[in-house]
């Protein structure tokens, strides 16, 4: 079973530096670390080397996201644990203005370890958010089938090798992961860059979701410069109380927005019946 899960945020990121960036992975909306976020992703590191090895996280779960993965990479490489990717736990973006096209997808697993060498990609995703965005409602549910399918699938497929795993990836999508681990989707909360989150199941739990105690909500005190560019779903521009839309990526307004939504049958029927 597992014990812990530790949700670190992407370091800071180079498009917050200069408007001058590549996407090394030719993915739209995909920038990198700045130096200062490859600063914190070593601290990070650092961090979860100076624990005791039985508190160290043994597998890493990343967004498919650049920024996310070189954030995973230095604790990989110094805890020599596998990195697995998984697009459930991909950046949020807003619902789709209709005709506009559908938001970008990054690479698969076996694409990017060309990037990576750390990801095994033996791991096949087993949750896929829609392409044509997500209400906040929407992102909650995302994060809570995906967390439904993700921990029973960790100990069914590799037993108790894994008792403590550490998730990458961006500010929402870790307050919805916080919030359903939590039970509460109406938790204050506001995360900043390379931030962790740590949480421990109650000791009755009965369900993957729902019942974990946190030790530490979005806590900056293992970076020397503290935890940087909070956010939060406050800072989200609402009009008629919902989210204003975005608008997609040109030249996809004729793709197919699949695969979408869970895609293990193992874990289907749990996860579902805790939407």
């Amino acid at each position: 079973m597992i014990e812990t899960i530790y949700i670190a945020r992407h370091g800071f990121r180079l498009n917050w530096v200069t408007s001058e960036w590549k996407s090394v992975t030719g993915l739209p909306r995909d920038p990198p670390l700045a130096a200062f976020g490859l600063a914190q992703a070593q601290e990070l590191a650092d961090y979860f080397l100076s624990l005791p090895l039985e508190q160290r996280p043994t597998a890493i779960f990343s967004s498919p996201y650049y920024r996310c993965l070189q954030t995973a990479k230095p604790t990989s490489v110094v805890l020599q644990v596998p990195i697995y990717v998984d697009h459930g736990l991909s950046e949020w973006y807003s619902p789709v203005v209709p005709g506009t096209g559908l938001h970008p997808r990054p690479a698969s697993a076996a694409t990017l370890r060309e990037f990576f060498p750390e990801i095994d990609d033996s791991w096949q995703t087993i949750w896929y958010p829609s392409r044509k965005g997500e209400d906040v409602e929407q992102c909650h549910d995302r994060c809570n089938g995906f967390l439904s399918a993700l921990i029973p699938e960790v100990e069914r497929r590799f037993g108790h090798k894994h008792k403590r795993i550490l998730l990458v990836s961006h500010a929402a999508t870790i307050i919805a992961l916080t919030r359903e681990l939590m039970g509460d989707r109406n938790l204050p909360l506001r995360v900043g860059c390379c931030s962790l989150t740590e949480l421990n199941p109650t000791p009755d739990a009965t369900a993957a979701v729902g019942h974990w105690i946190p030790k530490r909500i979005a806590d900056g005190s293992h970076l020397k410069e503290g935890a940087s560019r909070d956010w939060g779903f406050e800072d989200i521009q609402i009009a008629n109380g919902k989210v204003i839309s975005d608008s997609g990526q040109p030249g996809t307004e004729n793709d197919v927005d699949e695969p979408v939504g869970l895609q293990t049958g193992s874990a289907q029927i749990q996860a579902t019946s805790n939407l």
